[in-house]
């Protein structure tokens, strides 16, 4: 009978060293992670406020209206990195950053704008997209981080005060070539699906593609599509990767 009740006693030990054992592992990965992200948070801060010197706003007023004009020194940008290829700004959140382009669609979610392994990764394009002003769907990818870095703000597109506010319906999408700007048609969050990754058309299917993703928005803009349309795509992830907070503009102005 002791025997038995030693056993039994040796058999909790044991399953308790193993909990502890586990839990500490649990513990130390967590630690890890923690001063990583802090790591490359305090690098991707360096690195902001670095291309911050290579963009001049130029703030233009006339009877009508006040508008800002973006001067990107993209010679500096790609000092930095070779693969800069556009510089993005969305009112109402803190995007403000350069795009870059990768040759897949995995490089840039885990690697900054020095090419340096990061877990907030960058904001970048679509591998698909030319970037050569006949895209049909320019599509834009960032990490939905949570100190509202990289495509973190962009969860602001669902707020009321946000799509309230008419300023914040124009993006400006700067290239080495021109100038473009965008206006918001559509906004929503959506389970994780690629329909609207798309970036090539045949016949009619453009105008019903944007259509849908007209159709989808929580908020009507007013916006007429046409089949010679450009559109902007920006896109990240929300509630653990399940659903996607996804923002669409029309093409007004390419100078």
């Amino acid at each position: 009978m002791k025997k038995k009740h030693s056993k039994e006693i040796d058999k909790k030990s044991l399953i308790l060293s193993i909990l502890r054992l586990m839990f500490f592992i649990l513990f130390l990965v967590s630690i890890i992670y923690i001063a990583r992200w802090i790591i490359d948070k305090n690098k991707n801060k360096e690195l902001e406020q670095k291309i911050s010197e290579t963009v001049v706003v130029e703030t233009i007023e006339n009877k009508e209206e006040t508008e800002n004009k973006y001067k990107i020194d993209f010679e500096k940008l790609k000092n930095i990195n070779e693969d800069t290829i556009a510089w993005l700004k969305v009112n109402g959140t803190n995007v403000e950053f350069p795009v870059v382009q990768g040759k897949n669609n995995d490089y840039y979610l885990k690697h900054n704008l020095n090419k340096e392994y990061n877990i907030a990764g960058w904001i970048f394009a679509d591998y698909r997209n030319r970037l050569d002003g006949t895209d049909k769907n320019v599509i834009i990818y960032g990490h939905n981080m949570r100190d509202d870095s990289m495509f973190g703000s962009l969860r602001n597109i669902l707020k009321e005060e946000w799509h309230n506010n008419k300023e914040n319906y124009i993006i400006n999408f700067v290239t080495e070539s021109k100038a473009q700007k965008y206006e918001v048609f559509s906004i929503y969050e959506i389970k994780n699906e690629e329909y609207y990754l798309d970036t090539e058309f045949k016949n009619n299917e453009f105008i019903n593609f944007a259509e849908t993703l007209k159709d989808r928005s929580i908020k009507d803009f007013g916006i007429e599509l046409k089949e010679e349309d450009n559109i902007l795509t920006l896109s990240t992830c929300a509630n653990n990767n399940k659903y996607r907070i996804v923002l669409h503009a029309r093409k007004t102005s390419d100078n």
